[in-house]
């Protein structure tokens, strides 16, 4: 065999070894990827069950059981924040991504009506914020809105966020926006009942807020 034939095959055995073990690696990550995710949709459906039994139990008594409602927030949040990184990891357009964003969704509106049933019943004033956002591409201000609103859901506990995606293609959703008359002018914000669009900032989103609305947060039991 000359040394140019031979150069040849040992050139080929090495690629053949590299594309297998570059192939092995992929498929290996992928595996570990999809069963992280999996795991996650676990956690999510148990916590989302979870939820819903939450919700009916507080609905029963909704003014002896003020304290737990803030507890149940936190831990929506917590949920976000999980499929936040599913998302992250799969992409927005992922079939499971939107499965758990529907699920998600609907948990916002429920606990979103919770809300509004505890401060008819109770006659208390809570501070929540209703936001609309885009994945689209049509929203190149709503990373920072979502980054500040996550800083003020930190800095004030008892302050509620509810994030919806405006092109969700869900019912209820659809009919939240209707209602609210929300504009496809994004991002979008709902606070105290008023409708607004835009963001330049965190000052500026502060000041969107009934006078002395974040500061009462503070000093009510956190979450």
């Amino acid at each position: 065999m000359s040394l140019v034939a031979r150069n040849a095959l040992i050139a080929l055995a090495l690629t053949i070894v590299l594309t297998a073990t570059v192939v092995y690696a992929v498929a290996y990550l992928n595996n570990a990827r999809m069963a992280e995710l999996a795991t996650i949709e676990d956690q999510i459906s148990i916590d989302t069950l979870s939820l819903e039994t939450q919700f009916s139990l507080l609905a029963s008594a909704p003014c002896d059981s003020a304290a737990s409602s803030t507890v149940l927030s936190g831990e929506l949040a917590d949920l976000g924040t999980r499929l936040a990184y599913a998302e992250n990891q799969l992409g927005s357009d992922n079939p499971q991504v939107m499965r758990l964003k529907y699920r998600y969704s609907l948990l916002e509106i429920r606990d979103y009506l919770l809300t509004k049933q505890f401060a008819s019943a109770c006659r208390t004033k809570p501070t929540a914020v209703l936001y609309f956002y885009s994945n689209s591409g049509d929203c190149p201000d709503c990373d920072n809105a979502g980054y500040a609103l996550s800083y003020l859901r930190d800095t004030y506990p008892t302050l509620r966020v509810y994030s919806f995606d405006y092109h969700l293609n869900l019912g209820a959703l659809k009919t939240l926006i209707a209602v609210n008359k929300v504009k496809d002018t994004l991002p979008a914000f709902i606070i105290d009942g008023k409708v607004s669009y835009g963001f330049s900032s965190l000052a500026d989103l502060e000041k969107r807020f009934p006078k002395g609305a974040l500061a009462t947060s503070t000093s009510l039991s956190g979450r």
